[in-house]
């Protein structure tokens, strides 16, 4: 059962690492809930986001069913990438933070819905573009039990992150201290994470034959 843990710590992992910013976004959102923004709004817009996510990256794991494992997991340098990128380049990652705004009316996407939830996943899903750039290589080389496992983390830990942006709403110190100190970690975080996916699908055995 091994694999099971492995698939877990892996999902955690993912998670985390892509949706740090997540927390603050929610913090932001749960400090204006009133007689427009409820709670509920929030939770299920969330979900709502996140699965628009996972869609957007299943193609990898169907790729992973067509394609030999060891050349998938060479995808794993995407992690890398956006690692290195954030690593060099700290003020693009929090830029996307810092330019919610929640007092107006979003454009683009989020303008198509009026209900607050659908406002929710509109952020959400315009957030995630590092979450797809991750999720693809992780899926495509996992297999079905594997990814049904990393789901099942993700759909639990997305509760988990609704519950902290709302205790960090409670305590602004604390969400400032989270915006100022995370972005320095998570690189480092998506880098081992993409070296894993390149170890453990035995890609860079391709190189040694």
């Amino acid at each position: 059962m091994n694999w099971v843990v492995e698939a877990m710590v892996t999902g955690m992992t993912a998670f985390i690492a892509t949706n740090v910013d997540d927390i603050v976004i929610l913090t932001l959102f749960f400090a204006r809930v009133g007689e427009t923004l409820r709670r509920r709004h929030i939770v299920v817009g969330q979900y709502l986001g996140f699965l628009g996510l996972i869609l957007a990256s299943l193609p990898g794991f169907l790729g992973g069913m067509v394609l030999p494992k060891a050349w998938l997991g060479w995808l794993g340098l995407l992690p890398i990438a956006i690692g290195l990128h954030q690593l060099l380049h700290p003020e693009a990652d929090e830029k996307s933070v810092q330019t919610v705004d929640l007092s107006q009316p979003r454009s683009g996407f989020a303008s198509l819905f009026s209900p607050p939830t659908y406002q929710v996943a509109a952020v959400t899903i315009a957030n995630g573009g590092d979450n797809i750039g991750i999720y693809v290589p992780l899926f495509a080389n996992s297999s079905f039990a594997e990814l049904m496992i990393i789901l099942s983390v993700f759909l639990i830990l997305i509760g988990v992150w609704c519950l902290l942006g709302y205790q960090l709403s409670q305590h602004p110190l604390l969400s400032h201290t989270l915006t100022r100190y995370s972005h320095r970690i998570v690189p480092f975080v998506l880098i081992a994470l993409g070296i894993f996916i390149i170890i453990e699908s035995g890609a860079y055995r391709i190189w040694m034959q």
